[in-house]
């Protein structure tokens, strides 16, 4: 008997109430996932490559665009520019609406650029039709049999 991967959504989140919306989707959607959350970009970084634990890395990187430290555009430059991540999607969600930040984040290769919804029940649910696409629609390597 093979053993079930439960899949890995990354969070890159350095807001508490920010965090807890995110579980609060999840727990929302039904879907089975397990989150792994980083506060900054370097943590995002390790997170990706599976933490060092021999852990499988995250089937999908939903990162806030302005974390403390190494912040989002950054580690996105990094995970698209590596060979080994570059196919990983990453969800850009921030509070920044500057026409830079987007592009910059659509010519580094983010999967999704979004605002965040300011009503937190609007925002709950954007999250939760986000992790449904991501968990329960999109064919990912690694998940749902498919292959890189």
């Amino acid at each position: 008997m093979t053993a079930v991967t439960i899949p890995s959504v990354l969070v890159v989140e350095d807001s508490d109430e920010d965090f807890d919306t995110v579980q609060m989707a999840l727990k929302a959607s039904g879907l089975r996932c397990a989150i792994r959350r980083a506060v900054n970009g370097n943590g995002c970084l390790a997170l990706s490559r599976g933490g060092g634990r021999m852990l499988p890395g995250p089937v999908v990187v939903l990162q806030d665009s302005n974390p403390p430290g190494m912040d989002g555009r950054d580690a996105l430059g990094l995970i698209k520019g590596d060979p080994d991540l570059r196919d990983l999607p990453v969800v850009v969600l921030t509070t920044s609406s500057l026409p830079r930040d987007q592009g910059f984040c659509c010519h580094a290769g983010v999967n999704v650029f979004h605002g965040k919804l300011l009503c937190h029940d609007e925002h709950l649910n954007f999250l939760r039709r986000v992790l449904a696409h991501w968990l329960g629609f999109a064919v990912l390597p690694g998940l749902h049999g498919a292959t890189a």
